[in-house]
This record gives C-alpha cells, sequence and structure tokens, in this order.
C-alpha cells in the first residue's frame, strides 16, 4: 500500500506589500499570469469552492477543492484534488493547502503547506511545480 507523505512546505520570500501578494493569490486574472495559465474560479470565501482549469502535458485538466479558511490578507486554507492524480473523487484524496502570509521588512514571506499527499511522487511533483509557481509570482510581484 502506497505511503501518504504527511506534509510539503515552499516559500518565497517577495518584495511586495501584503495586500498586493493576497490579491495576486486570490485574484483570477492575477493567478492565470503566474500559475500556469490556469483559468479560475473562486468563491472566495469559507465554504466557498475553488476551481483551477488548464492543461498540463497538452491535456486539459480540473483540480477542485473548497476553501476551509479566508482571512484577508493573510491566510486561506483549501482542499484539493486534481484529475491528473488519476484517484477518484473522494474526500481521502484530497489534499489541504495552506496559504500563509507573514509582513516582513516592507515585504511578504509566502509559505505554501500541502498535507496528505498519495506519494513520494506526488510531493516531488508539487515541490517542483510550487518552486515554479513561487518564482512566476515573484517575478510578476517584483517588476
Amino acid at each position: 500500500m502506497p505511503t501518504t507523505i504527511e506534509q510539503i512546505k515552499s516559500s518565497a520570500r517577495i518584495d511586495a506589500p501584503i495586500e498586493r501578494v493576497w490579491k495576486a493569490i486570490t485574484t483570477p486574472s492575477e493567478i492565470k499570469q503566474w500559475f500556469f495559465g490556469v483559468e479560475t474560479e473562486g468563491d472566495w470565501r469559507a465554504g466557498g469552492e475553488l476551481v483551477h482549469r488548464g492543461d498540463y502535458q497538452g491535456k486539459p485538466y480540473i483540480d477542485k477543492g473548497t476553501i476551509l479558511e479566508f482571512e484577508p490578507p493573510r491566510r486561506l486554507v483549501h482542499t484539493h484534488w486534481s484529475d491528473v492524480s488519476g484517484k477518484p473523487d473522494a474526500p481521502g484524496n484530497y489534499q489541504q493547502v495552506e496559504w500563509d502570509l507573514v509582513e516582513q521588512d516592507g515585504g511578504t514571506e509566502l509559505t505554501i503547506t500541502e498535507r496528505n499527499l498519495p506519494s513520494d511522487a506526488a510531493a516531488e511533483t508539487s515541490e517542483q511545480a510550487w518552486k515554479a509557481a513561487l518564482g512566476s509570482l515573484k517575478e510578476l510581484l517584483e517588476r
């Protein structure tokens, strides 16, 4: 039986005010610019739905989840499931993603924690994706 990875953490120091970083992670037109070109639909409140649609290796995919915590501009927590995972859309197959923003010397430290990853391979893929996404977000906001 495959083991579930407890959690991974990714973070970036962004030279932009916390409110600006928050806007970039919760505004669909901005998310598209730094998060792999996805189309995002979000009901930005606790209990609201969050959906990303995009293409991965030439194939369309859908990621979805529910927002668990929404505390502007400091914390966003949501569940996440992707049809790319090959796993059924069932509660046990959802990850939990936490976005924590902390003001720091005129900039923002953004830390993303992802829990309940299904395997080492999924954790490695996720770590690489977060590194790329955070790099794009930092580049967008520091221009």
